[in-house]
């Protein structure tokens, strides 16, 4: 079997296999898995406007999932994906607000200062793991309520209150004809942004000098540096690249699905669900779209799951998803020990 088809066939399976799982499960818990995953399709494909919905759910996931992936495929763990989050979301929505641009310059100077913002969250992590070798797993965590509690602080010292106005309408994402198309569901424009990002994601790891470097670096440190690479500049360059895809999540929601920034009181969880969607997508910019398309849709098609007649618990989907996340993880392990076992068996003869 090919590496390229295990890859695409592993998550196929899984998914198959957590949904037959989560059947089960609904038998043993009293309910009836016809009826709830019925419930679940209608919840995403029911009309055009769930359909506008989960499309609106999905587009965060995408650039979430990117930002995990990329910093994956250069050596590092970026868990500060949902502060980086956080923090494009404000600086997105300050920009929506105060300043009086016409659209074409409005729009991208939010979108840009969403992206700017996550990416200096993330220098923070990335300058400290390359001159210090600080492990970022711990900074990027403790970095997240760190964001959280500074915007929260930011928003009250901004607006005065707990929550903002919405951005003008010169730098919001929404189109009005995908919200007539979708029956004014808040589906916006920002799907396009996610599109764009994942193919820059890809041409720049796959086509590039720099994708080159940053997947050597992240391969093997040593080696890198033996070959005559700036081991330190490159993990920084990959962090940063990974927060500003981070930031454009924030701006999603910010320009996008929301128009505005509240407080919040705990983490929107679109960045730590952006983990899942990476390792769905095999952590590959292509595969996150996928990844994204399935998290989102099973995320938004869920609320529908409570509902009569299926009166399933929403909770229901979440051990759904985590069982399939658990069939890719135990899939990749499985594929790597076969690989080891055949590498040894070919050293052996």
């Amino acid at each position: 079997m090919s590496k390229r088809f295990s890859t695409i066939l592993i998550p196929v399976l899984s998914v198959i296999l957590g949904l037959l799982v989560g059947a089960v499960i609904m038998v043993i818990s009293g309910y009836n898995p016809v009826t709830g995953y019925q419930a679940l399709w209608n919840g995403i494909f029911g009309d055009v406007y769930v359909l506008g919905e989960s499309v609106r759910q999905i587009t965060p996931y995408i650039l979430a999932g990117l930002a995990v992936a990329f910093a994956f495929r250069t050596g590092l763990f970026n868990i500060g994906v949902e502060g980086q989050l956080i923090v494009g979301w404000f600086a997105a929505v300050y920009v929506g607000l105060a300043f009086e641009l016409p659209t074409y310059l409005h729009l991208p100077l939010a979108i840009l200062a969403a992206g700017v913002a996550g990416a200096i969250w993330a220098f923070v992590p990335g300058i400290l793991k390359a001159k210090l070798g600080v492990n970022e797993v711990v900074v990027t965590i403790m970095m997240n309520y760190v964001a959280l509690h500074v915007t929260n602080a930011l928003i009250r010292s901004f607006a005065g209150k707990d929550i903002t106005s919405r951005v003008k309408e010169t730098a919001s994402l929404r189109i009005p004809f995908f919200q007539e198309l979708t029956d004014y569901s808040r589906m916006h424009g920002g799907i396009f942004i996610a599109l764009i990002a994942v193919f820059v994601i890809w041409f720049i790891l796959e086509r590039t000098t720099l994708g080159y470097e940053l997947k050597s670096v992240g391969f093997s440190q040593d080696a890198s540096k033996y070959a005559g690479m700036n081991v330190p500049k490159n993990i920084v360059k990959a962090m940063v690249i990974s927060g500003f895809l981070a930031g454009l999540a924030g701006a999603m929601e910010g320009l996008g699905t929301f128009e505005y920034v509240g407080t919040k009181s705990s983490m929107t969880g679109i960045g730590f669900d952006g983990i899942a969607v990476s390792i769905l997508g095999a952590n590959h910019p292509i595969g996150v779209i996928f990844g994204a398309a399935l998290f989102g849709a099973l995320k938004y098609g869920s609320l529908n799951m409570p509902n009569p007649p299926a009166e399933i618990p929403q909770e229901m989907i979440s051990v759904i998803i985590a069982i399939i996340i658990f069939f890719v993880a135990s899939g990749y392990l499985f594929q790597w020990i076969r690989e080891k076992s055949l590498a040894k068996k070919k050293g052996v003869k």
